[in-house]
Order: C-alpha cells, then structure tokens, then sequence
C-alpha cells in the first residue's frame, strides 16, 4: 500500500495565545483598558474572560492585541473577504448611448437608467456615438456628458472623464461605495396631535 502524503497544518494568520512571543502587547478594544501591558499579563486578562489574545498588528512597536473570540474574530475576517469578492465578481459595466443632438427626454430616460444600475453595483459607461459629419459636434457631446456624470454625482463617482476614442466619446462611472437612501425623519413618521374640535 502506498502511504498516503501527510497534511500540513494550514497556518493562522495571525498569531495567538502563547505564539505571541514578545515582552510587552499594545491592547486595544472595548472590553479592556487601553494601553501597553506585559505579555504574561495580557494573556491572564484573556483567560479571565474566556478568550484569546490575537496580534492583529505585528509590525507595530510594540505589536497590537486584542483580547477576543479568535473562531469568531476569523469567521467575521473570511464573511468579509467574501462579500467583497461577491461584489466584485458581480460588478457589470453597462453601457449607455447618446448622440451628439440628444434631447432632454431622452436624457433624462437614459439617466434613470444610469440611475438603477449604479444603485445595483454596476458600472457605466456612457457614450456619445458621432456618425459622419456629426464630429463636429464634439463639444457639445463633451458637455452633454459632463451634465450626466454631474446629475449623478450623489451615487457615482468619474472614473474616467469624457475621452474620445474614434468615433465615441466615453465616460466611465462607478458606484459610490454607500449609496445614499431617503430616510424618512422622525417628525415625518409622526402625525401632529389632533386639535380638539371643543377647543377654543
């Protein structure tokens, strides 16, 4: 029989516990009094409330801890880095055309557009398609599309301002990292008290 090959341990990223070699820890955190602590100490104050000392920064002088739950403290760091990679994966960029002569019906049809994508997470692209003599008119694509990237500034921000690329002139777009929502105010939630009609 041959002899199967033996696995090695995945290594933690970070250190904890008694891995943590060194004198003295920076602790930082709710749960404890912020400041510079002994090693040995550091690790009592965590065995007293049951958790672990994590380094979360090793190359500070002197390394920072935190006293936390160490299987929670990576389940959290794993969640995160893959919602960040879900996001990215599910980026699209979506293209959005106008001529040079467009409309302010048009525009503001193709800008609600603009408008959902952006709030689902994806690019824009938008475009001013010349054809034939219509280049001349290249500045006034360039404007139109500066007032586009402008009526979305709140949700998105330029990752490229209006270039010109043969017959096209681009503009590139990506979602504000928060998108902005309409909350309502407390005082809009509650209605104002009824006046009695017997009132004077």
């Amino acid at each position: 029989m041959f002899n199967r090959p033996v696995r090695k341990n995945t290594e933690e990223p970070y250190r904890i516990n008694d891995k943590i070699r060194v004198v003295q820890v920076r602790l930082v955190g709710d749960n404890i009094e912020q400041g510079v602590y002994p090693i040995k100490q550091a690790l009592t104050m965590a065995k007293e409330q049951n958790l672990d000392l994590v380094e979360i920064s090793a190359k500070a002088d002197p390394p920072v801890c935190k006293i936390i739950d160490y299987s929670k403290f990576k389940y959290e760091q794993k969640k995160k880095q893959k919602e960040l990679k879900s996001k990215s994966q599910k980026s699209i960029i979506k293209e959005i055309r106008f001529g040079p002569n467009t409309d302010d019906h048009d525009f503001e049809f193709k800008l609600k557009h603009a408008e959902n994508f952006l709030k689902e997470g994806n690019k824009v692209k938008a475009y001013v398609q010349f054809v034939g003599r219509t280049i001349v008119f290249k500045e006034r694509g360039e404007i139109l599309l500066l007032r586009f990237a402008q009526a979305l500034e709140n949700i998105a921000k330029v990752e490229e301002l209006p270039k010109l690329e043969g017959k096209r002139m681009i503009l590139s777009l990506s979602p504000r990292v928060s998108v902005p929502k309409v909350v309502a105010t407390p005082a809009a939630k509650a209605p104002a008290p009824k006046k009695d009609v017997n009132e004077k």
